[in-house]
């Protein structure tokens, strides 16, 4: 997530380590001197297609080595950088164009390093003076909400990163995610700023878990961040394998599931686990260190405490703050936090006085450790009592033989709603829902007990952030009854 910083620092990684590798893509790796030179061919382009100065610009985030170049040729040249998900319908493309006031759609190519198609607008007659990226949440309906990072978030967010994974001149750093979220700060940018090699997972690729597990095995990467799926496909194709060569793992973006932990420990040897726990708007704001021998004994993977300079609220119902143990809202200040949303209007819902409302349920014990109990948009009454379905979910995935599961709401006129368990038995097992549903009741009140329990053998659906595809479930649902 480039800043007016991060291009001095490639700058000076071009300068004083230009053989050193960059980028790996695919076959083809290429060092700090080439892409300094693919960064100067895209601004040279830039210059040539005759776009205002200032004007921002939107760059959908077709991952490759010459995307990287653009945006950092436009940051460069003083420019705010739309950078949506290249799934992002037309309709909402032009929306956010719209808004922010991009005149021309950029993209690259190995011949091109830079064309722009025109968005039809006259843009803005003022423009910001803060160069850098602005990212799209990840709203599952309508037009996502515009995301202002800040140069000094940024900054801030680099060097803690960089410091806290070890990550510098040399180190391999496996990028899973796509290039406009978030999680890019980290295993893109800051890679780049310290002259490491980011490791690119071609998003075509990015669900083969045996092409997933040949990159840790032949380009053996130090660092490692990844939503858990990505995990589960690779010991799932692992078959025994080990990859020794890892020495930190983030996992992000989605609970862990403590019946994959020990496994992944097991493929992993030598790497220090660790839970990372985020948002767009704030960048990370908690982390803890996983140990496999923890989690058994709590039953979930912890989001731990806040990273130091975070400061970290529990908000009840009424609004009031806890003290201590307790359960609410998590709202957050962090030093890394963006400017908050392009549409001021917005800011006021989830803004107030530097700290951010995350949506997030958690749970503090005695010793202040938190856990993500889920979202307050996921909670629903079932039979009167407000329940959350993410908090169920937690308890079915740590049964010992279930992979995967989502807990949907289905509207019933006596109960309100009917809790929809979809489980996904681990490879093997002969678990039956009369087995579960003794396992859910030993750990959750009746109410909250899935009313009726799928159980399957294939992987669930996915969203392209890897997490539980639920709308796609709520689908067959529907379609089935």
């Amino acid at each position: 997530m480039p800043s007016s910083s991060f291009v001095t620092a490639f700058a000076e990684m071009a300068r004083t380590r230009p053989d050193a590798p960059a980028l790996s893509w695919g076959d083809r790796v290429v060092d700090y001197a080439g892409l300094a030179d693919m960064v100067e061919s895209a601004h040279e382009s830039l210059v040539s297609l005759g776009i205002g100065d200032g004007v921002p610009v939107c760059v959908p985030a077709r991952k490759s080595p010459y995307t990287i170049a653009l945006v950092i040729a436009c940051v460069r040249t003083g420019r705010q950088v739309l950078l949506p998900s290249t799934g992002l319908g037309e309709a909402a493309l032009a929306d956010l164009c719209a808004q922010l006031g991009c005149t021309h759609v950029l993209s690259a190519t190995e011949d091109e390093p830079a064309s722009a198609r025109r968005t039809g607008l006259g843009g803005r007659t003022r423009y910001p003076a803060e160069p850098g990226l602005v990212l799209t949440t990840s709203g599952s309906t309508g037009t996502p909400k515009m995301v202002v990072l800040a140069s000094e978030g940024v900054d801030s967010f680099l060097s803690w990163a960089t410091g806290r994974f070890d990550i510098g001149p040399g180190t391999r750093v496996l990028n899973y995610a796509p290039l406009n979220f978030d999680l890019c700060l980290l295993d893109v940018w800051a890679a780049l700023s310290v002259g490491a090699c980011v490791e690119l997972v071609d998003p075509e690729r990015a669900v083969d878990g045996a092409h997933l597990a040949q990159l840790c095995a032949e380009r053996a990467p130090a660092v490692v961040q990844a939503v858990p799926m990505f995990f589960r496909l690779v010991v799932e194709a692992a078959t025994g394998r080990v990859f020794p060569g890892v020495r930190h793992l983030i996992f992000t973006g989605d609970a862990m599931p403590p019946s994959l932990l020990d496994r992944v420990a097991a493929a992993f040897p030598d790497a220090r686990m660790w839970n990372v726990y985020g948002c767009t708007e704030t960048n990370d704001s908690f982390l803890h260190e996983v140990v496999p021998s923890e989690v058994a004994r709590h039953g979930v993977v912890p989001i731990g405490t806040p990273i130091d300079g975070v400061d970290a609220l529990v908000v009840d119902e009424s609004g009031e703050v806890l003290t201590g143990a307790g359960s609410g809202e998590l709202v957050v200040s962090t030093p890394f936090r963006s400017r908050g949303y392009f549409d001021r209007r917005l800011n006021g819902e989830k803004w107030r006085d530097g700290y951010f409302r995350t949506g997030d349920l958690v749970r503090r014990d005695e010793q202040g450790l938190v856990f993500l109990l889920g979202r307050n948009d996921h909670q629903v009454k079932v039979r009167g009592v407000r329940t959350n379905l993410q908090e169920v979910e937690q308890v079915v995935l740590a049964h010992p033989q279930v992979s995967e599961a989502a807990v949907i709401a289905v509207p019933d006129e006596t109960a309100g709603a009917v809790l929809h368990a979809v489980i996904r038995r681990v490879a093997g097992s002969t678990v039956n829902s009369l087995q579960l549903r003794v396992h859910c009741a030993a750990g959750l009140p009746r109410t909250a007990i899935p009313g009726v329990i799928e159980i399957v053998d294939h992987a669930l659906p996915r969203t392209s952030t890897g997490k539980v595809d639920r709308n796609s479930l709520r689908h067959n649902v529907d379609k089935a009854s």
